[in-house]
């Protein structure tokens, strides 16, 4: 089977350079990159267009972004990437591998968290713990039911025909869309972080501090969990 990688963007001229330098990398090559721009005011659509990818232009919103990118992906397989995650170059052969399961819905890459500074490791093992701790503490029933959390940074991958039979992400969610998906998934069969590593920025980390950060993560996931959806955009700004 085929793999196209939507990158949900906006304003993304800084961190995108880097990827499209890892994307050239890939071995094999995914069947297309098609890259979802939200409205971006600086280079993002520029530098994509160079690097041959398919460009859309989409309302702002990461959920409208990602539900238009699977919907005309030409490929059976999706993998959504994040502008400032670089995958392992051979992504495409783990997203094939794994999904070869049929007993799979969902699955996503192990994030490890760096920037200049180096390896973030307690954001990071936060971000790993938070796949189990999230739906076990907060709603153990979907727990015991295979839901796990995974987030935009761990590069999630699905069947597209799956994806668009499950109605996509809540066209409003704005922070966690991701969390819903996940939930959607599971009715269909096991959710899996594989350990295959993929690196995603500490952009939020810098600019808010560690503990800043991880209570902000922590606090997002609660509201999250306990239905308070409007209050946590306020909660999340975006960093670039």
């Amino acid at each position: 089977m085929s793999v196209t990688l939507v990158i949900v963007a906006l304003d993304e001229e800084q961190a995108l350079p880097a990827l499209v330098e890892r994307l050239a990398a890939l071995d094999p090559k995914p069947a297309e990159v098609l890259l979802v721009d939200g409205g971006s005011m600086d280079g993002t659509a520029e530098i994509a267009r160079r690097a041959g990818w398919r460009i859309l232009a989409a309302e702002r919103g990461r959920a409208l972004q990602i539900n238009l990118g699977v919907k005309a992906a030409r490929s059976d397989l999706v993998c959504v990437l994040h502008a400032d995650t670089l995958p392992p170059t051979d992504m495409v052969a783990v997203v094939e591998q794994t999904l070869a399961d049929p007993n799979l819905a969902l699955a996503s890459f192990t994030p490890v968290i760096r920037g200049p500074q180096g390896t973030r490791w307690v954001t990071t093992a936060h971000n790993w713990a938070k796949t189990w701790y999230a739906p076990l503490l907060t709603r153990p029933h979907l727990f015991f039911q295979g839901v796990r959390l995974l987030f935009g940074d761990h590069a999630m991958f699905f069947r597209r025909a799956e994806f668009l039979a499950l109605g996509g992400c809540n066209p409003g969610d704005t922070v966690m869309e991701e969390a819903d998906l996940c939930v959607k998934f599971a009715r269909l069969g096991r959710i899996r972080m594989v350990p295959r590593m993929i690196e995603t920025s500490d952009r939020r980390i810098a600019a808010w501090g560690p503990l800043k950060a991880n209570w902000i993560y922590f606090k997002v996931g609660m509201l999250w969990a306990f239905g308070l959806r409007s209050r946590m955009a306020k909660h999340y700004p975006d960093v670039r």
